[in-house]
């Protein structure tokens, strides 16, 4: 295991070393993440390609329900981590990510057994790949986990180097799925390659995650596990009522087509999504090391997203609808419709995370946990509401019009605990 720096170290590194290692840290994250997206990003294409509009849209139902599972483990397990454990000592972070680990794999069998169960019970077109999906979560989870330990370590190239794992794993695994020719068996596919991934991830840390650590793990953390569960959970739960909703409201194929319409912006949620691995991390070292700074940090860090999605909203406009249906098949048409819709949302997200990172970063879960049920909130009843108007494209428009009101909220709640900090801080020094 790569020896970690700890807090009091980075403290006195030069200003020069401490932006590599930043820049480095970031470079991995991002690394990881553009090979985790490029996993997911293939599944979907494949799916779309073979399958068709409405059997992308059942697959993105389990697609949704697995988001929404990946947040709880998340929120128990290696969100806490992540917050307490980034810098720490190698054998303190040895026995966190332990007990962390053992906690993501104990939350998939226990959802898996019930996502198994349903999907029995259901039958159809639907049961099947909610089954096969209750099979694979303990090996999604525990693959994420060793993600978010890595990171939390400071050493994303083992993360990305897993995420490569489960890409090679992919490619056999989708050309068995292609022949057999159902939802379920991508969903395997999918799952089983990730679990290949995990168990790799088990020979890059020397670490066995222990499942009888988990209820020590959530007692111990208890005071961020439980806001940060409900905080996650609100997230992916809207999303996935979303989709339940618009499956109802308009057809399982509008459901496709909003999906369709996300992994034209997958290469950008890449980007997102591996800044979201180091942002927590390097906000609190931002904290630690220079506290007043971290408002700027979190305002570039969001803009910087911000502006990026658009841009890239703007050139998926200028694709030509040749390029499009190569990419996507039949269901470019319908997805087309969605690029400013979800480009706006997109944007109004990423500046959200932001000031969600130095939310997280403060500890301040209280606030977070305002900030993403006000969010969450919005995003269902906008999204559902814009579908009951005016169909696929309204509830697009609900959506986007939601996330960029839900970042306003969670910047108005960082400098509020910005203001917060800075107050409690100053009897300190003064003490000193």
């Amino acid at each position: 295991m790569t020896p970690m720096t700890t807090a009091g170290e980075e403290t006195t590194m030069p200003g020069g070393s401490a932006r590599r290692a930043l820049v480095g840290r970031l470079s991995w994250g991002l690394a990881d993440q553009a090979a985790s997206s490029m996993s997911n990003f293939v599944v979907g294409i494949y799916v779309a390609r073979s399958l068709g509009v409405t059997a992308f849209g059942v697959f993105s139902l389990a697609w949704v329900t697995y988001g929404v599972v990946l947040n709880v483990s998340r929120g128990l397990a290696t969100d806490p981590l992540v917050v307490r454990f980034s810098g720490a000592p190698d054998a303190s972070w040895r026995g966190a990510v332990a007990r962390s680990s053992g906690t993501a794999l104990g939350v998939g069998a226990a959802i898996g057994v019930a996502c198994l169960v349903v999907g029995l019970g259901l039958g159809g077109s639907v049961g099947p790949a909610f089954a096969c999906l209750g099979v694979m979560l303990p090996g999604l989870l525990l693959q994420d986990a060793w993600r978010f330990s890595f990171f939390a370590a400071g050493t994303g190239r083992k993360a990305f180097v897993n995420d490569l794992v489960w890409g090679v794993a992919l490619v056999p695994a989708l050309v068995v799925a292609a022949r057999v020719g159902t939802v379920a068996a991508f969903v395997l596919a999918w799952g089983a390659s990730a679990t290949v991934a995990a168990g790799y991830g088990y020979f890059q840390s020397g670490i066995r995650p222990r499942m009888t650590g988990a209820r020590g793990w959530l007692r111990e953390q208890r005071d961020l596990g439980y806001r940060y569960l409900v905080e996650n959970v609100s997230l992916s739960g809207a999303n996935q009522l979303r989709a339940y909703g618009l499956g109802a409201i308009v057809g399982v194929s509008a459901v496709g087509a909003v999906r369709g319409a996300e992994l034209l912006l997958g290469p950008f949620l890449a980007v997102l999504m591996g800044l979201s691995l180091v942002t927590v991390p390097e906000a609190a070292r931002v904290l630690r090391r220079a506290p007043q700074r971290l408002g700027t940090f979190c305002l570039l860090l969001g803009g910087g997203q911000a502006v990026a999605a658009l841009l890239w909203g703007g050139a998926l406009l200028l694709m030509p609808d040749r390029l499009g249906e190569l990419v996507l098949g039949s269901v470019w048409h319908s997805a087309a419709e969605l690029i400013v819709p979800i480009t706006l949302g997109v944007a109004g997200a990423g500046l959200g995370t932001g000031a969600a990172a130095g939310l997280r970063a403060l500890a301040a879960a209280r606030r977070s946990l305002r900030c993403q049920l006000f969010a969450s909130a919005c995003y269902v009843s906008c999204g559902l509401g814009g579908a009951a108007v005016a169909g696929t494209v309204g509830s697009a428009w609900g959506v986007a019009a939601a996330t960029v009101s839900g970042s306003a909220v969670w910047w108005l709640q960082l400098r509020s605990a910005l203001r917060e900090d800075r107050h409690n801080r100053i009897p300190e020094v003064r003490n000193s």
